[in-house]
């Protein structure tokens, strides 16, 4: 009798049609180029400790943001404004109560290697004749002009801006397409996505500048605790050792 119980369960069991197992959450998290490489890499680390999955996009807004309005769980920014910026210009998407700061970046020069214009300060870009590349967006804003104000070089350094990208991926198109570009100001970070086109001039302390890295979920995300934690891990030593490897302080 025990041997049919068995065998009848066992023909039970083989019909019975099995269960998927259900797919691991998957966050969607979207910002600026910058920061985008040590948000990866973190990312990748929490996909792997918590068994989900994390897609990191970034780059110029209006390349992820038609995407990014359909699923985004988690937007960073390269800047306190610019978080500030996209919640006025997406008002309702960003759930403000979860807005964090992570890791700052310093300001510094970017020059080409070799660094043939002997550039060691900011006193150097305003020599007549440099060539300078500037970046009004993406963080670097007026950047150039906060460091300048300060040490009386308005005038001399912006004489010499030669050539005005709206943002990174402009910048970098342009630094490689217009080798009379002497040197650029910029963020150390930059140096650690293109090592073999320049060499980082870095400030004086006392000249130094940073912008920071916020952070918050969305409203629409239907993984808020998720996102939470992955905020939180974004803001842990872990992560920290990432970002300073990607030249955040």
């Amino acid at each position: 009798m025990l041997q049919l119980a068995l065998a009848l369960a066992a023909l039970v069991g083989a019909d019975s049609p099995s269960v998927p197992a259900a797919p691991a959450p998957e966050l969607h998290v979207y910002g600026p180029g910058g920061p985008l490489t040590p948000v990866r890499g973190c990312s990748e680390r929490f996909a792997r400790a918590r068994g989900v999955k994390v897609v990191v996009d970034g780059g110029p807004e209006e390349r992820w943001w038609a995407r990014a309005e359909k699923d985004a769980d988690v937007v960073f920014e390269g800047a306190e404004y610019m978080l500030t910026d996209f919640d006025r210009r997406h008002p309702g998407f960003l759930d403000r109560a979860t807005r964090e700061t992570l890791w700052m970046r310093a300001a510094a020069i970017l020059v080409r290697r070799g660094n043939p214009k002997k550039v060691v300060g900011l006193e150097d870009l305003a020599r007549p004749g440099m060539r300078l590349l500037d970046v009004s967006g993406a963080a670097q804003t007026g950047l150039w002009e906060d460091l300048a104000g300060r040490m009386g070089l308005l005038e001399g350094i912006q004489k010499n801006i030669a050539t005005v990208a709206t943002n990174t991926a402009e910048g970098i198109a342009a630094w490689r397409n217009q080798p009379e570009l002497d040197a650029w100001i910029t963020f150390a970070s930059w140096h650690d996505r293109l090592r073999d086109e320049t060499e980082v001039i870095e400030l004086p302390e006392a000249q130094r500048l940073y912008r920071g890295t916020p952070v918050a979920a969305t409203v629409r995300t239907a993984h808020r605790e998720l996102a939470l934690a992955f905020i939180a891990f974004l803001r842990g030593e872990e992560c920290h050792g990432v970002f300073k490897q990607a030249g955040f302080k």
